[in-house]
């Protein structure tokens, strides 16, 4: 039998410990944004019994269970059991997870679009007027029950597994959500996002944009009439169909743009189009970029293409070169899977399952203000990175003139760095330089 080793005995305590003592400083900040405040004014969906939560605590303490790591419901128990914590954000009392869930599923779609909307509409109208530059990207959600919506559709990662494929709206250059919509698993990537557009551009309120960027998924020419009647300029992706394999094929001037690298546009109408549209086209050498995105042209497998519909004027290089920094749209939906767990929180109701992925939208631009806004950084860390180096902070509650203090276990050489992340949250404006 090993023997096991007792190099320091234990023993159980009494006090007030929490492992996220860096949340404190995360307080302070959430209390100058004043989110509370205007949570208070939204008129959530109240209980039943006047013993029941408030709603808004509710809601703090969900977002709160994401910023710590919870990906399920059930992961909001942390919070829950969590003394210190609940005195941090100075909650009586923390709701247990049927109450979290009993709180999602009083939403109808009424109160989802009312509620987030003007929730949204009122953070980006604390910031300065922008131009901004707007991506819509769409996801795929597995799911593995019989959910409310969870349809078999598009999902390249589990075909055949049911779904949900949320639509949503990122500003780039503030690396923030300005709107979502979850949707059915068998629901296109452009559907509905007329209206989808409309709303967003009502969310964002006295902000420009000034380029819109999609992916093929938003190759629409009803789409497209839409954004040119809005006056606004665009790059969507387009999507290879023989007619426009085939004219692509066609073009005789071709320009070098670099090793391996060439540019050409052309002018390409659908049948139900009124009118024709540019279309700029890049094709990369197989030989010389083996690493190169793009689709052969039919059974040609020298060059790769890719190409996009525009109304820029933009020589075909720079409209290349705009469209590639939409890849970090991406980033965000791996942060809000990986790190918000977008893939999580799902109900059986379709409403329900909507107004906690929404939540979790506000929780992640929340997030994505402090970073900006507070630690300022040219390259802001994702929120697991931000976990265990602001947040994760071994901290107690005590005493000190009969009044609590949050002792915080922190190294001596970190301290100054913390305590200039206070005096950034002291001076916090809603005029923050983007980091971008």
């Amino acid at each position: 039998m090993q023997t096991i080793t007792k190099n320091i005995e234990w023993q159980f305590s009494d006090k007030e410990v929490t492992a996220w003592g860096g949340m404190r400083m995360f307080k302070e900040f959430y209390d100058r944004t004043g989110v509370r405040e205007e949570l208070r004014r939204m008129a959530l969906p109240m209980p039943g019994s006047n013993a029941g939560f408030d709603p808004v605590v509710v809601m703090e303490s969900f977002w709160m269970s994401v910023w710590i790591g919870g990906s399920r419901f059930t992961h909001t128990t942390v919070v829950r059991f969590d003394d210190a914590l609940r005195k941090i954000f100075d909650w009586k009392r923390v709701p247990s997870v049927s109450t979290f869930t009993r709180l999602f599923k009083r939403f109808k779609q009424p109160d989802v679009d009312r509620i987030f909307n003007q929730l949204n509409g009122w953070f980006f109208e604390r910031m300065p007027a922008r131009t901004i530059t707007l991506d819509l990207d769409s996801t795929v959600l597995t799911r593995f029950g019989e959910q409310e919506g969870s349809l078999v559709g598009y999902n390249p990662r589990r075909p055949g597994r049911p779904s949900h494929h949320p639509l949503m709206a990122f500003v780039a250059d503030l690396r923030m959500v300005a709107h979502s919509w979850l949707r059915s698993g068998n629901t296109g990537s452009g559907n509905g996002v007329k209206n989808f557009l409309a709303e967003t551009m009502i969310i964002l309120g006295h902000h420009r944009i000034g380029l819109l960027r999609a992916d093929s998924g938003f190759f629409d020419g009803g789409f497209l009439s839409d954004l040119e009647s809005k006056v606004l300029e665009y790059i969507i992706a387009v999507r290879m169909n023989p007619v426009i394999k085939m004219k692509i094929q066609a073009i005789r001037t071709w320009t070098k743009v670099d090793g391996g690298i060439e540019c050409g546009e052309l002018e390409y109408q659908a049948g139900p189009w009124l009118k024709p549209r540019r279309i700029a086209v890049i094709r990369q050498l197989v030989e010389d970029r083996p690493q190169a995105c793009g689709r052969y042209l039919f059974d040609m497998h020298d060059y790769r293409y890719q190409a996009w519909v525009t109304n820029l004027r933009l020589p075909v290089p720079e409209v290349w070169r705009l469209y590639r920094q939409r890849a970090d749209s991406e980033n965000r939906i791996k942060e809000l899977k990986y790190d918000f767990g977008i893939n999580g929180f799902c109900l059986q109701n379709f409403y329900a399952t909507e107004a906690s992925f929404r939540s979790v939208m506000v929780a992640y631009n929340l997030i994505s203000l402090f970073r900006q806004a507070v630690l300022g950084v040219k390259l802001p860390p994702r929120l697991s990175t931000l976990r265990f180096k602001c947040f994760a902070i071994g901290s107690w509650i005590g005493k000190k003139y009969r009044r609590s203090v949050l002792k915080v276990g922190l190294n001596v050489k970190r301290r100054p760095w913390f305590e200039g992340l206070f005096s950034k949250i002291e001076e916090f404006s809603w005029d923050f330089a983007p980091q971008i």
